[in-house]
């Protein structure tokens, strides 16, 4: 069960990785590898901003995954909220 665990987050990583090229550099920071679920793949974000500007480059992204031979039908974001921004 780990050792599968381990593989979905270096599986993960290397999709974040190889989309490098079409993800503005100013926003790369903001942007996480996430959970991978079936042909889902989630993106943990840092704000709405980021969101915003993944939104419109989802197609690509997508199409990019798929050329390298991932399985991705659809990519979720998901905003991390700050514990410190609760009150």
């Amino acid at each position: 069960m780990l050792a599968k665990l381990s593989d979905l987050a270096t599986d993960s990583s290397a999709r974040l990785n190889s989309l490098e090229t079409l993800i503005p550099r100013n926003l790369r920071a903001g942007i996480q590898a996430g959970p991978i679920e079936g042909s889902e793949w989630c993106l943990l974000l840092d704000n709405n901003a980021v969101a915003a500007k993944l939104r419109q480059l989802l197609p690509a992204m997508q199409a990019h995954l798929r050329s390298k031979g991932w399985e991705v039908n659809s990519i979720r974001l998901k905003v991390q909220v700050s514990p410190s921004g609760r009150s």
